[in-house]
């Protein structure tokens, strides 16, 4: 099993980034977090990669419910979102597979509400 749910964009970085917020709107996430990798590490440690940047996704409905089940899984939250400079004009976004992540926690209806999540984060994914 894959831990993520993944698709390669012919499209400039920006426009992917720009497209993915939009689709997780659509399936009811928002973006907590929005963690610009090639910047933090030049400034952090001089380097350079290609543009990279994690997006913190949260449907605040399902976190909900799932902080019902599961009062620790907070720890796995938010669902993570990558969009990254794949080179010669691709452009790779890909998301945790929450029910991937989930079977660490031994909570079958913790692994109900994840497959909701995923089957959102497989639209978000193929809307783009």
């Amino acid at each position: 099993m894959t831990y993520y749910i993944a698709r390669m964009l012919p499209i400039g970085f920006g426009d992917a980034v720009d497209r993915t917020i939009a689709a997780l709107k659509t399936e009811g996430f928002g973006v907590l977090t929005d963690i610009d990798v090639k910047e933090t590490m030049k400034k952090k440690i001089d380097a350079d990669i290609p543009s990279y940047r994690i997006l913190g996704a949260c449907n605040p409905k399902l976190a909900y419910e799932a902080l019902k089940l599961e009062s620790h899984v907070g720890t796995m939250l938010p669902c993570n979102v990558i969009v990254r400079d794949a080179g010669n004009g691709q452009t790779e976004v890909a998301a945790i597979d929450p029910v991937a992540s989930m079977m660490a926690i031994d909570n079958p209806a913790l692994k109900v509400a994840a497959e909701e999540v995923r089957a959102k984060l497989e639209r978000v994914i193929a809307n783009l």
